[in-house]
């Protein structure tokens, strides 16, 4: 049996002899397939949130303290010592009593303090004179060619400084305790070079605590050491009518207690350095004191705490004794 194979192939020739083109047909390539239409993806740009500015901290000495002039012709009026004035008696009796003071902050006195440029002046009760030495201490002590000095109105139950130098209330002490106010913002700069002001600040109801915080000890610690030639004085209560002073001088390195002659009694002078026995460095200064001596009447002073200091008139120079008007505190 013929094959299937011979069969088509005589097929096949029947077909091309009876003229019919029987051309073998070749597979039709297939269809190139047409590339792919690009789709359009939207392209997204990045989100970008803008980072704000960190905030600029200032630092103290990044802002200028408040600048004041003083009435130095109103001062000297009223018998405070100021710059360029006359040699007088006063004056030389501040010269006497600033040395050792200075000796000592500056580390140059028979023993290291702590703290011992800080340096309070307080008096046993009101009215002998304190606000007065404390002013006229930093006017002798800004004289000095080599130390700056800053003037605490500390007094915070009783402020008298900035009235004293006839500028009006504003913040200070108090308020920096309270975080309410930076130190550079309530520094007074003066016109009396050399010397600046820091007021006790707006009146608190717990003033005795924010003396007695943590935040005081870190003001004072840096106050002390920041300025290696600043001299700081507190004008300071009177030790035995409130417990700010006393609180305020467990900080310092020298306590100035201002006595004044025959009208201050023993006992209550006595009381005054017992209440701050533990400061290292007591010092007493006789307020108003007589040229001539008083028989009969004395504070035997000595105590073995520092010095007495006495001024007042001689040869008709220099009154130190609070006026009329003149504040007392």
């Amino acid at each position: 049996m013929t094959s299937l194979i011979e069969q088509a192939a005589q097929r096949l020739e029947q077909l091309k002899q009876a003229g019919v083109d029987v051309g073998l047909a070749t597979a039709a390539a297939p269809a190139a397939t047409p590339a792919p239409t690009p789709v359009a993806v939207p392209t997204l740009a990045p989100t970008v949130t803008p980072i704000a500015a960190p905030a600029v901290i200032r630092s103290p000495g990044d802002m200028t303290s408040k600048r004041v002039d003083l009435d130095l012709d109103a001062l000297a009026a009223q018998g405070f010592l100021t710059p360029n004035a006359p040699r007088t008696v006063m004056a030389d009796q501040y010269r006497n009593i600033k040395r050792p003071l200075i000796r000592n902050a500056m580390n140059k006195g028979a023993s290291t303090l702590n703290h011992a440029n800080l340096i309070m002046v307080t008096s046993a009760l009101p009215g002998e004179g304190k606000s007065f030495t404390s002013l006229n201490l930093a006017m002798s002590i800004a004289a000095e060619f080599d130390n700056t000095v800053m003037l605490v109105d500390a007094d915070v139950a009783r402020p008298s400084m900035l009235r004293m130098l006839g500028l009006p209330p504003g913040p200070g002490l108090l308020d920096v305790l309270e975080k309410e106010a930076d130190m550079a913002s309530v520094l007074l700069k003066t016109n009396v070079d050399k010397l600046t002001l820091l007021p006790s600040g707006r009146p608190h109801a717990r003033a005795t605590e924010l003396l007695a915080s943590d935040a005081m000890s870190a003001l004072l610690d840096d106050m002390a050491k920041r300025y290696p030639d600043r001299i700081i004085i507190f004008d300071s209560p009177p030790l035995l009518l409130t417990t700010e002073s006393r609180v305020l001088a467990t900080h310092m390195g020298q306590v100035v207690i201002v006595v004044q002659a025959e009208r201050t009694p023993q006992s209550a002078v006595q009381q005054a350095v017992a209440a701050i026995e533990h400061c290292p460095l007591k010092m007493l200064l006789l307020n108003q004191a007589s040229n001539k001596r008083s028989s009969g009447y004395g504070y035997g002073y000595g105590y073995g705490y520092g010095y007495g200091y006495g001024y007042g008139q001689a040869d008709g120079q220099g009154d130190a004794q609070a006026q009329p008007g003149r504040d007392r505190a």
